[in-house]
């Protein structure tokens, strides 16, 4: 058997000794030794070994070192000079040429004027398992999988189109979205002032970079949605907070001018109270003194419970000054990434000028498949069996926790996707939330959205089934219990 031959060195009287890169070739692997010589060359060259002005051995010289023919080495050399590694002068030999030597890169990897961003105010999934009462979800469990197939397939049996989709929405569905605001919350509007969007953050992001003038102030509930201060805050605009009290934002004369308030009228983001008609009125005549625009953000005003519906804030107005905002997020599922935003005819060309350039507009399939839920009257069959399924979870919930009185005391339960559990008696919400999740019940708490705020748990229910709502619900009261009788 013959014996393994090895790599082809430098010999020990060589003059590439003195050279501060070693050199050595494989007969035996795939690539030519002209190509091996080359890439240890260049690696050499572009890490600053072989410094520039070095002048390389010749090539009779080289290959007699490596025990190579002199085209292994003429070849690599050749390479090396096309690509710029090496150069070539007549009566000088070969050498490496200044600025052929890479900068070492920054320990990081990325430039030095970036910086990293803050924390992401969202309310992200917890842990696997356990019992999750968590914000912004709803349930599957109401879903038709048979007709949601059929709407894909409807869409995926519609003629190609070579073009971009219309940035402001397929006018198909932005007619039956006028249509189903007008049946569903009393808004009569049509189809020119609707723009399709791919959610609510979309909406806030279009918002804040093509409607309002860079540097704006603008009021955001507090406690408020997070996420929407944060956008205002970082495209460059001023926030400051809009106190709520049980009847909603509070419209006083030390309100300070602003550009743009942004609300939720309905069920207010975490609190749950409702705007009283008597505030909208206000806020409506506050926004034509000044000057500015109300963003009223519609999340859950489909979901009602034994409370009469309060009409939207924009039915209400007569100057065009509320943009309406709403998603398909709660009354079907966020996975279809679809919402749309109601305004006045004179700010949709800024919009659909900023969504054209932000992704061009939605895509159509997504649109068409919508359409055919739409048409059909499914979304309002779908509506209304996921309303009946969230009364049913929200009433369990409710009885379960109502024996806590006066211990904790339950609010904004007449409509929405959650509630808000005020605690007493001395007990801090951080605490009990850390003794349910060791429970596996999870929950978060009113001190996320600020400073300064009362003590409570927020209890997000849109994604439960009644017998985790109940099974959850025994555990809060088993913990809050517990916990008020060690204090």
């Amino acid at each position: 058997m013959a014996r393994p031959r090895a790599p082809l060195l430098t010999k020990p009287d060589s003059p590439l000794n003195d050279l501060p890169l070693k050199l050595s070739l494989e007969r035996r692997a795939a690539e030519p030794l002209h190509m091996q010589l080359a890439s240890q060359l260049r690696r050499g060259v572009l890490a600053g070994i072989l410094p520039a002005g070095l002048r390389l051995p010749g090539s009779r010289t080289l290959a007699a070192s490596l025990g190579v023919t002199r085209g292994v080495v003429a070849e690599a050399y050749a390479a090396l000079v096309a690509d710029g590694s090496l150069e070539a002068l007549v009566g000088s030999g070969t050498r490496v040429p200044l600025g052929a030597a890479q900068r070492p890169l920054a320990p990081s990897g990325v430039p030095e004027w970036f910086a990293s961003p803050g924390p992401l105010h969202m309310d992200l999934a917890g842990p696997p398992g356990g019992i999750h009462f968590r914000t912004g979800v709803t349930t599957a469990a109401t879903f038709d999988e048979r007709l949601w197939r059929q709407a894909w397939s409807h869409a995926a049996a519609q003629p190609v189109s070579g073009g971009y989709a219309d940035p402001q929405g397929e006018p198909e569905l932005r007619a039956l979205l006028a249509a189903f605001v007008g049946r569903v919350r009393g808004l009569a509007v049509s189809a020119d002032r609707v723009l399709i969007t791919s959610g609510t953050l979309q909406a806030l992001n279009l918002i804040a970079r093509s409607v309002l003038p860079p540097g704006s102030a603008v009021l955001c509930e507090y406690p408020g949605y997070r996420a929407a201060r944060q956008i205002f805050a970082e495209a460059g605009h001023t926030v400051y907070p809009l106190p709520l009290d049980e009847d909603g934002p509070i419209i006083g004369g030390d309100l300070p001018p602003a550009r743009l308030v942004y609300v939720t009228p309905s069920h207010q983001f975490p609190l749950g109270v409702r705007m009283s008609l008597p505030r909208r009125l206000a806020l409506l005549d506050w926004a034509e003194r000044h000057d500015a625009l109300i963003l009223e953000d519609d999340y859950d005003g489909e979901f009602r419970y034994g409370a009469p519906p309060l009409p939207p804030l924009a039915s209400l107005d007569r100057a065009g000054r509320v943009l309406y905002l709403a998603s398909l997020s709660k009354v079907l599922t966020p996975s279809v990434r679809t919402g749309f935003l109601i305004t006045s005819p004179a700010l949709i060309p800024a919009l659909v000028r900023a969504r054209t350039l932000l992704d061009s507009g939605h895509p159509v399939p997504v649109q068409q498949a919508l359409s055919f839920l739409l048409n059909r009257g499914e979304l309002d069959r779908h509506i209304r069996r996921t309303r009946r399924w969230h009364a049913q979870v929200r009433e369990a919930l409710t009885r379960e926790l109502a024996p806590l009185e006066p211990l904790a005391t339950l609010r904004g339960i007449e409509a929405g996707l959650h509630v808000c559990l005020h605690i007493g008696a001395g007990l801090r919400a951080s605490e009990v939330q850390r003794e349910l999740a060791q429970a596996q019940v999870y929950v978060s708490t009113l001190g996320e959205y600020g400073h300064d705020l009362p003590e409570a748990l927020l209890l997000g229910y849109g994604g439960l089934t009644l017998a985790q709502a109940v099974a959850g619900a025994q555990i809060i009261v088993k913990v809050l219990r517990a916990s008020a009788q060690s204090i």
